[in-house]
């Protein structure tokens, strides 16, 4: 049995469980764990389809779902529980990941980029920018943003 966990850091004993924000930080799915705690109270986390609270125990074969920021979903299922951060590499070998593809740059071109050296925008056309963005939409008669009178 020792032989199994001495290769792996902070590896809990056979049968056992870690907990799932600890575990979606600790191989890299996010970047701090109050960062995971706050994805599972957010309702960002799933575990074998269903919300989970960050203090959820987590065993090898669950389906770990995460939205992270951005909209990306990631699927992954765990091979292997750890405790500790872990490095890319051995990170990659502690799940399975069966996310779908993140889209490409070019889909999520930005609106209402101006070129370089175009000058400030009039008021005509930070309107537009504002309407292409959805930053204060409204059209005549409808409600004004808040502290406008």
């Amino acid at each position: 049995m020792a032989a199994e966990t001495s290769g792996a850091p902070s590896t809990p004993p056979g049968g056992e469980s870690v907990r799932v924000d600890s575990w979606i930080w600790a191989v890299r799915l996010v970047k701090t764990r109050s960062a995971g705690a706050a994805a599972c109270k957010g309702g960002h986390v799933k575990v074998n389809g269903a919300g989970v609270k960050p203090a959820y125990a987590l065993r090898v074969g669950d389906e770990v779902q995460l939205r992270q920021p951005g909209g990306r979903e990631r699927l992954v299922v765990v091979k292997r529980l750890i405790r500790k951060r872990v490095g890319p590499p051995v990170a990659a070998e502690t799940y399975v990941d069966n996310s779908p593809p993140p889209p490409p740059r070019a889909a999520i071109a930005p609106a209402g980029v101006r070129d370089r050296g175009t000058g400030r925008p009039t008021k005509r056309d930070r309107r537009e920018l504002e309407r292409l963005r959805g930053v204060f939409g409204q059209g005549p008669g409808q409600e004004q943003e808040p502290g406008r009178h």
